[in-house]
């Protein structure tokens, strides 16, 4: 029986603490009923003894302390899910904002979800084309991975977010494409990048297989927090109960982390790195770890979350816990930003630890492994050449550095940069990392296996 409180004795920020209340759980939704009729939401965040402390979805203003009512409904919070949710915008709180109708729901699933167990996981290794060559050939991204952006404050990862999610699919082995869908999750931003998404979506039709979800920077903390559990809730539906492959895109992880250290600090908790709560490595694994493939079932959750380094700080807290739980990590370079690079993808510290097992012979081609690391290593030595040219000049350098320099300063225009619009396909991005190497001698290419340079090496004209 759900029953009626009138026994709010204290509203602190976004905050509340209702009396002699009993049966209330952790993570229990409420309604609270205003002297004026308007009702308001909130979550449970503690329990007492016979006093619950509840965090309010919107502001406390003009709730009365003695006037208002609050009502336990007896459950956590729940997404309407169905599969017409693809081609829909959602606010925070899975409602939809998009002017279309409300969503008629299949069933209703808690957002925080259950633990994947971890004897019924399946081990990550079909590749999945993103049609950006800094990724695709070098970093590649397999369907069930968690590889997160690592980014700065005003570089274009939201760029980058809107070609991948308009670009990514799974090729299966027969060559068709598979069913996939993009859950994309935008986390505290500004209207104007919210307005950015939504219409790039619309221009090119990414939108109907999309399901987006929209927290704006002016909504409450609380939301924010609520915001990728149901975009991972959504995931979980279209991927394990309709068979999906499904990527989540969710940016800014950053902005979510904030919020935490929000509520955290309202909560007075004692602070921990930074002043982000202890608690934060879990927190963020309970949302990475929602992703992957489970044994004996088609679909599958892949999972790219974006977060901007406070000060570029690869230490900071964020990055640190996430590059802890997450499979790799692709880097955006300010200095390659500043050369007009797009999209800004620094190769060299960037990982993907499953790349391996996502490329060869009936997945991409048999080449791919030697490769990229082919191009990694001259990359690499190049970058080294310039630095000694800047220091001691060219006639410094031996006529092979030279060759590397030119790779390097080629490969940052041919290879990685590439626009925000062109979709390439894995057999085109092989392509052009074999076409960079023709800039090198071919006894210099000591990475690749001779019958592999004698069948994909271009002759030089």
């Amino acid at each position: 029986m759900i029953r009626e409180y009138k026994t709010i004795s204290e509203v602190a920020g976004p905050l509340m603490l209702v009396k002699n209340v009993e049966n209330v759980t952790f993570d229990e939704l409420g309604e609270i009923e205003l002297p004026s009729g308007e009702k308001r939401r909130c979550k449970v965040l503690e329990i007492n003894g016979s006093n619950a402390l509840v965090q309010l979805f919107e502001s406390s203003a003009g709730i009365n302390l003695a006037g208002s009512k609050v009502k336990f409904l007896g459950r956590g919070i729940e997404l309407a899910v169905s599969y017409d949710m693809l081609g829909r915008v959602f606010d925070g709180l899975g409602r939809p904002i998009d002017k279309g109708p409300d969503i008629i729901p299949e069933k209703r699933m808690d957002i925080n979800g259950l633990p994947m167990n971890p004897a019924a996981r399946d081990y990550p290794e079909e590749f999945i084309q993103t049609g950006v060559s800094a990724i695709d050939g070098l970093n590649t991204l397999v369907r069930g991975q968690k590889l997160p952006i690592f980014s700065g404050s005003g570089l274009p990862h939201a760029n980058l977010a809107a070609q991948i999610a308009r670009q990514a699919k799974v090729i299966s082995k027969e060559g068709k494409d598979d069913k996939f869908a993009v859950v994309f999750a935008a986390i505290g931003i500004t209207f104007e990048e919210a307005d950015f998404f939504i219409s790039d979506f619309k221009k090119t039709g990414a939108i109907d297989r999309t399901v987006l979800f929209m927290n704006l920077a002016n909504d409450p903390a609380i939301e924010r927090i609520s915001t990728p559990r149901m975009a991972l809730t959504a995931a979980e539906f279209l991927a394990f109960e309709k068979g999906m492959h499904v990527l989540v895109i969710m940016t800014d992880i950053t902005n979510y982390a904030e919020a935490l250290r929000e509520v955290s600090a309202a909560r007075k908790e004692v602070p921990g790195r930074r002043g982000y709560p202890g608690y934060l490595y879990t927190d963020l694994a309970t949302l990475y770890e929602r992703a992957g493939k489970k044994r004996d079932v088609e679909g599958s959750i892949t999972m790219i979350p974006i977060l901007t380094m406070p000060e570029d700080d690869k230490t900071h807290p964020i990055p640190d816990l996430t590059g802890y739980i997450t499979e790799g990590q692709i880097i955006l370079s300010r200095e390659l930003y500043r050369k007009g690079i797009k999209p800004p993808i620094d190769v060299l510290p960037s990982l993907s630890r499953l790349k391996d097992k996502g490329i060869g012979k009936g997945k991409t081609r048999e080449d791919h492994s030697d490769l990229l690391n082919q191009l990694f290593a001259a990359y690499a030595r190049g970058k080294e050449a310039k630095e000694l040219m800047a220091i001691l000049g060219e006639a410094a350098l031996s006529d092979n550095d030279k060759f590397y320099a030119k790779f390097a300063d080629e490969f940052e225009k041919q290879y990685v940069s590439q626009g925000y619009e062109t979709n390439r396909t894995i057999e085109e991005t092989l392509q052009t990392g074999w076409n960079l190497l023709t800039l090198l001698p071919r006894s210099e290419l000591k990475r690749i296996r001779d019958e592999y340079l004698d069948k994909y090496l271009p002759n030089k004209q």
